[in-house]
């Protein structure tokens, strides 16, 4: 086998496992990031930090939950995340779905370490982030995270 088959094989076979890590993880709900001066806790005495102080969303926190998507303008993904996000808004009460344009925003996005379009962040009724997923996610998943933040 020649040098240059070799390096065909490796590469199709870096790319699938690529692909296969990729599929694993796409709109899956894994933890949190670190933001910034959100950290003060209610047993400094004072009251929990929105990720969203400081911004000009910080007035739309849903009474229970806030679905915050991070997309853009030309992201196919992003509209499939809006129709499931606002579907579950609608169905679960007190949950707030709200789009951010990331391109707009630089500064939030910067803040909060998203990195990649659709990004769906869970915030609880104080702003503070539960948990975050990048990707598209499915309604099943959104409802299952949604359920532990509000139970």
């Amino acid at each position: 086998m020649s040098q240059g088959a070799w390096v065909l094989v490796v590469a199709l076979v870096a790319a699938t496992a690529f692909g296969l890590y990729r599929a694993a993880r796409d709109g899956r709900f894994r933890g949190t990031h670190h933001v910034k001066g959100a950290d003060v806790t209610e047993a400094e005495g004072q009251e929990p930090v929105s990720v969203l102080a400081d911004s000009d969303l910080d007035h739309v926190l849903g009474e229970r939950a806030t679905l915050l998507q991070f997309s853009s303008a030309f992201c196919a993904p992003c509209r499939v995340t809006r129709r499931v996000l606002t579907d579950v808004a609608a169905t679960v009460p007190g949950v707030e779905h709200v789009e951010v344009d990331a391109e707009h925003h630089l500064e939030l996005v910067r803040r909060l370490g998203v990195l990649r379009t659709p990004t769906t962040l869970i915030l609880d009724a104080a702003g503070r982030e539960v948990s975050r997923a990048a990707g598209a996610p499915s309604r099943d998943v959104v409802l299952t995270t949604l359920a532990r933040v509000i139970a």
